[in-house]
């Protein structure tokens, strides 16, 4: 059984999970699994956490969160042995719905059940694991419209994370009457091409955001990226690109859109426009997003799409 380490950070998504992650930390003990539950205090401490693990040779660690924290553990544990698996405790929760896996409920009895299961019942695959200038992503990194909405939400309250998708929805119609698009220089492998963006996105996996099936052939073990530029001006693109995302992935016919697989692209912006990863900011262009191959050790519950990987697992636990 593994040894394993969950990291807790209390202030991800709408409620304290705290007394349902001690309980499933106490389960999971039940079926012999060496656990450790730690809280992170402020941005850093679960990638130092997890490096730590990963260095004292811990075989699993857990991450009680959102996309944002299970991001910082993949920064700790990406090129080692140490596997990572998710517990669900975030606002978005988006690689959480991708994999089909439970999320903890705020009321008793918090489907700390469920999520023992999954996890009991899980398998290790090697995934794939993005960079964008040079820090580690697990689901997308982008640039344009969808990076500077992340700039206008974040930090966020409690009280906001309890609106769930409202405030995004809210600061997405304020950002998108604003922001006109950028004249953009993309370059994908050996390919270069000028155009005005909107947004410029690389997935390494099918959903984006909550609603939006964007990459829906993508897997996460294939060593490309599904990259795409959404061009236009203004907001009748804006909204063009929205409703064909939302109704039956028409942006993959749209010839406002360039789809490409690769393993690597560099974006250059005027004017710099805020860039994302795993849906949090981080910096400006230029940017340069690769991808490395079968770099993360990743525990995926059961009933995952069979689509979203292209390889058998290394093992099952």
């Amino acid at each position: 059984m593994p040894k394993s380490l969950l990291i807790y950070n209390p202030t991800a998504g709408p409620w304290d999970m705290t007394k349902a992650l001690k309980k499933l930390a106490g389960d999971l003990a039940h079926h012999n699994w060496s656990m450790e539950l730690v809280e992170t205090e402020k941005s850093g401490d679960a990638t130092w956490y997890a490096q730590q693990a990963a260095r004292h040779g811990i075989d699993l660690v857990l991450v009680a969160g959102g996309d944002g924290t299970i991001n910082e553990v993949a920064n700790g544990i990406a090129g080692t042995e140490t596997a990572l698996g998710i517990v669900p405790a975030g606002t978005g929760n988006i690689l959480a719905h991708q994999l089909r896996m439970p999320i903890l409920s705020v009321v008793p009895p918090y489907q700390v059940s469920e999520v023992t299961e999954a996890l009991l019942h899980s398998r290790i695959q090697r995934v794939d694991v993005g960079q964008l200038n040079g820090r580690y992503f697990m689901c997308w990194a982008g640039a344009g419209l969808d990076a500077e909405i992340t700039v206008a939400m974040e930090p966020r309250s409690r009280t906001a994370k309890r609106l769930r998708t409202l405030p995004y929805i809210i600061a997405a119609f304020s950002v998108a009457g604003q922001f006109k698009g950028v004249r953009a220089r993309i370059s994908v492998e050996d390919r270069a091409f000028n155009t005005r963006a909107l947004l410029i996105l690389a997935s390494n996996i099918q959903l984006y955001a909550a609603f939006f099936s964007v990459a829906r052939h993508a897997y996460m073990d294939d060593g490309l990226l599904d990259i795409f530029v959404f061009k236009g001006l203004g907001t009748s693109y804006a909204l063009r690109h929205f409703f064909h995302m939302l109704f039956g992935a028409r942006h993959l016919h749209d010839p406002a859109v360039v789809q490409v697989l690769a393993r690597s692209v560099q974006i250059e912006t005027a004017p710099h426009v805020a860039v994302h990863l795993d849906g949090d900011p981080y910096g400006e262009t230029p940017a340069i997003i690769n991808l490395v191959p079968g770099a993360l050790r990743f525990l995926v519950p059961p009933h995952a799409p069979g689509d979203l990987f292209s390889k058998p697992p290394e093992r099952v636990l």
